[in-house]
């Protein structure tokens, strides 16, 4: 066996988690280290660079002390993140400002106008229509803190933040990898650069955007400070690392067309793999982002803060940590539909397609429901934003035949809400063995990095962990949800219009 190993660090929204790997995919040790989220009004959602690493630092230090590995054993490391939030640093590589978080909706003014002004061009070179992501971020630093704005040297995510940190990088070295680009709101996705159309219509300065790389491209090595920070010996390969999506996806083996993801975790997301770039101009509901695997897209769409919602009900209706089972429990014994009782999940704002002055909200109740239909609800909420996507993948991309969905994340540990989602979009639903999709898919990165794994895609298909037991739609699921569906779907309309007047009024009385 070699002794090989590769370190996989995943820069989450709640936490950090890093795992050591052998080169055969081994799991060697893991740790997980909490990231503070900062709430401070509805919308108002900061993060703090400096908490990426220092929890990235924590968390690798330990799993190399816990299972006594020896540091020149480890050939490279590689960060994911996630992926619609944006930081700034100064020419010093130091943040300027706090980290404008992915659940952050302040910019939706930015949003608005920028939809109204280039919308169709940007969804169709991004691949992603206007939403809450990095361009209207960008823009919001620039009309509400130009004195910022002004000293800003580069944009960055947190894998470049961190990585850069790590290896000592300079503001001009400062990088995005390509998974990204459909989030930036500034690139052209297809081809893989930034596109200088975009960047003049929003008018952001392009010298303040990172140069763009391959997720496995050599970034530098471990050094100084930060190599003693992370417990890592000096010189170790530090690779691009890519989005915490397109990472676990890379882990779930999702590398060829026709395949399904589910991530079920703070966001719940849906993502198709297609053959060919294909952006959703019509419903402007998906959002085309690139593998890390050349030649294959994903095709996507996600609730913000899906895997939230659900923990907000676990914590306000039934006690709190622990009861999620006794949740899902409780909504298995109502019939489906919950009896005509609806729920929308978007608490902090639609995300797909893009409305960020909606809010959740439960319509159809009355004195027959109980706690136990509410809990159906939200679970069937989810669900049947799937399908929805589910439609709008097939209708683009027709030649595609998807059999089943993979399914990770701390959802996928639920049998339950397997077969709610089985049963809404009438596919069977396989667990993938093992949460640490996001750390070994970045881990897969280092190690092409490391010149270890020559065929990536191939490498991620062979090792990917799919469990035998599957949750198998239930004979004649899909004619009750079918009509249940396009129900759902003609009130989060209806929703959408309401919330949107209210915003509008709001705005007139101010």
């Amino acid at each position: 066996m070699s002794r090989d190993l590769l370190a996989g660090i995943d820069l989450g929204t709640s936490a950090t988690r890093s795992a050591l790997y052998d080169a055969e995919g081994g799991l060697v040790a893991c740790s997980s280290v909490e990231v503070p989220i900062r709430t401070l009004g509805p919308g108002v959602v900061e993060q703090d660079l400096d908490d990426f690493y220092r929890s990235a630092a924590c968390a690798v230090t330990r799993s190399i002390r816990e299972s006594d590995a020896e540091p020149e054993r480890i050939r490279a490391v590689a960060f994911c993140s996630q992926m619609a939030g944006i930081g700034t640093i100064g020419e010093d590589f130091a943040p300027l400002a706090r980290f404008d978080s992915w659940l952050d909706t302040r910019c939706a003014e930015q949003i608005a106008r920028i939809d109204r002004d280039f919308g169709a061009r940007l969804t169709r070179l991004t691949g992603c229509a206007p939403t809450c992501d990095h361009a209207p971020k960008m823009l919001w630093w620039k009309e509400r803190e130009p004195e910022i704005y002004g000293r800003i040297a580069k944009f960055v995510v947190p894998t470049c933040y961190v990585a850069g940190r790590l290896g000592g990088l300079s503001a001009g070295e400062a990088f995005i990898d390509h998974t990204f680009l459909h989030f930036t709101g500034l690139g052209d996705a297809e081809a893989g650069r930034w596109s200088d159309e975009l960047v003049a219509l929003a008018g952001i300065d392009a010298r303040k955007l990172p140069r763009i790389v391959e997720p496995w491209s050599v970034v530098g090595e471990a050094r100084g400070r930060g190599a003693s920070e992370f417990g890592l010996k000096p010189g170790t390969l530090i690779a691009a690392g890519c989005g915490d999506t397109a990472a676990c996806a890379l882990g779930a083996g999702i590398v060829r067309p026709g395949m399904l993801f589910d991530t079920a975790g703070t966001a719940s997301v849906l993502a198709g793999s297609t053959g060919r770039f294909v952006a959703d101009e019509r419903h402007r509901t998906l959002l085309t982002m690139r593998s890390v695997v050349p030649s294959v897209w994903l095709p996507l769409a996600y609730v913000a803060g899906g895997g939230l919602a659900l923990r907000w009900a676990r914590d306000t209706f039934f006690a709190g940590p622990g009861d999620y089972e006794r949740m899902v429990e409780a909504a298995l014994s109502v019939p489906p539909g919950a009896e005509g009782l609806f729920f929308s999940p978007h608490l902090g704002g639609r995300s797909c397609p893009s409305a960020p002055q909606m809010r959740g909200a439960w319509t159809g109740f009355s004195w027959r429901h109980t706690l136990a239909h509410f809990a159906r609800s939200l679970l069937e909420s989810v669900a049947f934003e799937y399908a929805s996507y589910l439609r709008v993948l097939e209708e683009l991309s027709p030649e595609s035949r998807f059999e089943e969905v993979r399914v990770s994340g701390g959802g996928a540990k639920s049998g339950g809400w397997n077969q709610i989602k089985a049963d809404v979009l009438g596919l069977p639903y396989r667990a993938l063995r093992g949460g640490e999709l996001g750390t070994w898919g970045a881990a897969l990165v280092a190690g092409k990095a490391a010149g270890l794994f020559p065929d990536l895609a191939e490498e991620a298909f062979a090792r990917a962990g799919v469990s035998e037991e599957a949750a198998s739609p239930t004979p004649g699921s899909r004619e009750i949800y079918g009509p249940l569906l396009d129900r759902y779907l003609g009130l989060q309309n209806s929703l959408a219009g309401a919330f949107r007047d209210l915003a509008t009024e709001g705005e007139e009385r101010h």
